[in-house]
């Protein structure tokens, strides 16, 4: 299927570009399928509080203290975060998290990362200030910039994460073998779709230098967002980032691992001692 799309794309680009920048863009929008609650994740997804905040499906564990924000990414929800939410509830915190909009249990169409930064903002409103933030894939970006704009977090773990938002258009094309004036219209129907025309979004969207504690984890297999995304997370915090290289477990399982979890609730939990890094992460990046 992804081969006939990718070849109906690449024709279309020959003889118009906008064209297909236009049709490229219908695709790069949607989701195409919703994650599932998985059987390893029914009962903690189950014990949550649910609510409806901001037209979303939001999800809370907890007594309320010591609130920790979840950030879920593409085609996939809050349940993935069992591991983290199991974890964390052992050690006295209250995961927080959201089905985003046309994603797990949310209704609605796919919002842009402003859409994203209201509802964290809401949820902060609701839950926090936040202890930390934890992001996962697309999530990296959304949550960077909600806390860039204000939303308060002692401390932020982001897995897997993209750094640089034109990084979303240059990977879709280069997956559909999609040319650079495929690329370039591409970009022009994000920028009117989402952002009112807005050239600047590329560079206002992507991460830049964050005040707080910034722990990067990536794996060296990750087939869909490129580990050389880490290092511009890395570069942009300086002295404030700290990175924990992981390998074999590509770009999903990441999200599962138990020494991941176990080191990235650490992480968290040196909140008070911000001159302390958990055992085992490189600070040499």
């Amino acid at each position: 299927m992804q081969k006939l799309v990718s070849v109906g794309l690449q024709t279309i680009g020959v003889v118009s570009p906008r064209l297909g920048g236009r049709l490229a863009f219908q695709l790069w929008r949607r989701p195409l399928a919703r994650g599932r609650v998985r059987a390893s994740e029914q009962l903690v997804h189950d014990a949550a509080r649910v609510e409806i905040v901001d037209n979303v499906n939001t999800y809370a564990w907890g007594d309320g203290q010591r609130p920790v924000l979840l950030v879920h990414g593409w085609r996939s929800r809050a349940s993935r975060y069992a591991g983290f939410v199991t974890r964390l509830l052992e050690l006295g915190y209250s995961p927080v998290s959201y089905d985003a909009p046309a994603h797990g249990d949310s209704d609605g169409e796919v919002v842009s990362i402003l859409g994203h930064q209201r509802i964290i903002r809401a949820l902060e409103e609701r839950h926090g200030p936040f202890e930390g933030v934890i992001a996962h894939s697309l999530g990296v970006p959304f949550a960077l910039y909600a806390v860039r704009e204000g939303v308060a977090a002692k401390r932020l773990v982001m897995i897997s994460g993209v750094a640089d938002f034109g990084y979303l258009a240059d990977a879709f094309c280069a997956e559909l073998g999609l040319g650079p004036k495929i690329n370039k219209e591409l970009r022009r129907s994000i920028e009117r779709g989402y952002f009112d025309g807005d050239g600047g979004i590329w560079t206002r969207f992507s991460v830049t230098t964050g005040k707080a504690e910034l722990l990067v984890i990536h794996n060296d297999e990750d087939d869909v967002v490129d580990p050389a995304q880490a290092g511009l997370l890395l570069r942009n915090y300086g002295e404030r980032a700290h990175f924990l290289p992981t390998t074999g477990l590509g770009h999903r399982r990441i999200l599962s691992d138990p020494a991941v979890i176990a080191e990235a609730v650490a992480f968290l939990q040196d909140s008070a001692q911000d001159s302390d890094v958990p055992e085992g992460l490189d600070l040499s990046a």
